[in-house]
């Protein structure tokens, strides 16, 4: 809890658990990647990116295949704010070549993927033809699960350390005045902006990976993004597969910024 509250991300090292709820979710998770369905609307980047939102078919305490969630990134999630319910677990996959182009980015967004690994806060969401940014889907926490064994240069997980402490005042001053109950409502963009621009020149970047059997969890606030494939890295044919759970606040914007 100390290293999350300060850092912005706490690792977990392998547990029997997780391996034994792997086994069941690894061939879930290939199945969804191979569904003509689910690669239509997720295979992006040319091919080197699978995004797999909702793409597992877990239950809402996170069971597949018959097999509970568990272990101590679990406990430790459920400690931050109670037993949430679980979405549809999201499939992220990476192959060799990433990042590349999607069909509907601007030439800077995709610079913006390549220089600043696409860092990002979820729940800040780009709205209308100026893309402004609305803070409408804030989540408790962010936990992966890596379902692959690779290299550590395969597209790792991207976390800046602290990032969460600039946000959060940041998004804090820009809704004072405005009556808690709007805060999701309010176009942060501005404000959003400034916050990552301090934090890439305050904050040290940090590349998580892990294997099969490990885990993180990430502070909901903290800035983090997916860093470009390394030239000669080995992963398998599955690629680089993790799988992520980030559950929504039940109190919204208000209860993400207020809490500390």
């Amino acid at each position: 809890m100390a290293d999350l509250a300060q850092d912005g991300w706490v690792t977990f090292p392998t547990e029997p658990a997780l391996l034994e709820w792997i086994a069941a979710a690894l061939p879930r998770a290939r199945a969804a990647v191979a569904d003509p369905d689910q690669r239509a609307k997720g295979l992006v980047c040319e091919g080197t990116w699978f995004v797999g939102v909702d793409a597992l078919d877990n239950d809402p305490k996170g069971t597949v295949g018959g097999v509970p969630l568990r272990g101590a990134v679990r406990e430790t999630a459920d400690a931050l704010f109670g037993p949430l319910p679980l979405h549809r677990a999201q499939v992220s996959v990476i192959w060799p070549g990433y990042p590349r182009p999607r069909d509907d980015e601007s030439e800077a967004a995709f610079r913006y993927r390549q220089r600043r690994d696409g860092a990002h806060l979820d729940g800040m969401l780009p709205e209308g033809p100026t893309r402004r940014r609305f803070f409408r889907e804030p989540h408790a926490w962010i936990m992966g699960l890596p379902l692959t064994e690779c290299d550590a240069g395969a597209s790792p997980l991207v976390i800046w350390r602290g990032s969460h402490h600039i946000l959060r005042h940041a998004l804090l001053r820009a809704c004072d005045g405005h009556p808690p109950e709007t805060w999701g409502d309010l176009d942060l963009t501005d404000a959003y902006t400034a916050a990552r621009a301090e934090v890439f020149a305050t904050c040290e970047r940090v590349e998580l990976s892990a294997a099969p059997g490990q885990a993180y969890l990430l502070h909901r606030l903290a800035l983090h993004g997916v860093a470009p494939w390394m030239h000669g890295v080995q992963a398998p044919a599955d690629g680089r597969m993790i799988a992520y759970f980030r559950p929504i606040l039940p109190g919204g914007a208000a209860q993400s910024l207020m809490t500390e």
